[in-house]
């Protein structure tokens, strides 16, 4: 998105440790599959509790970096994946995890990694005078739109699944 060396190393650098975490939790673990469709789950619901809340009750501005995100959406981006991953591991019949305060907390942790990582690609599109980064998707800013909160949310869940059990 830059010409500058920094820029390039450092977005670099960070896509090679996503994807690399990626892989370990997906493999390293019996359910990392599982592991994986849950902090995917999360940075989605994540996404979309933001939009939703967001444009359904607007109010004060969050940052100057990303003028549409607001403290409503942010709300939403914490509650829209608690309640629907509460809702579904309560209610379905998987065996792997049930919802327990570890589970909420990890939820909100992913919820507010997922969206640093949105508001630090945002700084840095900004910075790069850059306002989409594609057209696959028409009017959601691109791919790297609806990925950029799982490129740092990856990350920091292998290392919570690396070192913290549930």
């Amino acid at each position: 998105m830059n010409k500058k060396y920094f820029y390039k190393f450092f977005g670099l650098l960070v896509l090679i440790i996503s994807f690399y975490s990626t892989y370990k939790l997906r493999n390293e673990f019996d359910i990392g599959y599982i592991y994986l469709l849950l902090v995917t789950l999360i940075c989605v619901l994540t996404d979309v509790g933001g939009y939703i809340f967001g444009k359904l009750f607007q109010g004060p501005k969050l940052t100057k970096i990303s003028p549409n995100k607001t403290y409503s959406g942010m709300l939403g981006s914490f509650l829209m994946p608690s309640i629907f991953i509460y809702i579904f591991l309560n209610f379905s019949n998987q065996e792997f995890f049930k919802f327990t305060k570890e589970i909420f907390f990890f939820i909100l942790i992913i919820s507010f990694i997922s969206q640093l990582g949105d508001l630090l690609v945002s700084y840095f599109k900004r910075k790069s005078n850059i306002k989409d980064t594609g057209n696959i998707i028409p009017g959601h800013g691109g791919v790297l739109d609806r990925i950029d909160g799982m490129i740092f949310a990856f990350p920091i869940s292998y290392l919570f699944f690396t070192y913290w059990s549930f």
